[in-house]
């Protein structure tokens, strides 16, 4: 299973992989907004967005991208470690 973080903070990239790993997903995290993103994104199982600190450019792309491939959005207003794994508790449950 795979996870593309949209968002956060740069200085808690490593924790959020790591919380990711903890429930057996791996991780792309992108903080700020990369030329080719649309093409980084790829096909993930989920896209989270952390919408309190994410670029608008940023959402449009991966909105388009998930659109594209069906592929589900959460979105938590906060970038915490704890909101990372609410969002990864509730989509393990579903």
């Amino acid at each position: 299973m795979s996870v593309v973080i949209i968002g956060g903070n740069e200085r808690m990239e490593q924790q959020y992989k790591q919380i990711c790993k903890k429930y057996k997903y791996k991780a792309k995290v992108f903080t700020r907004m990369s030329g080719n993103l649309k093409t980084q994104i790829g096909q993930p199982d989920l896209i989270i967005l952390f919408t309190s600190t994410v670029a608008h450019k940023m959402v449009h792309c991966a909105l388009k991208e998930a659109q594209r491939f069906d592929i589900p959005v959460e979105r938590s207003h906060s970038s915490s470690a704890s909101a990372l794994e609410a969002v990864l508790e509730g989509n393990r449950a579903s």
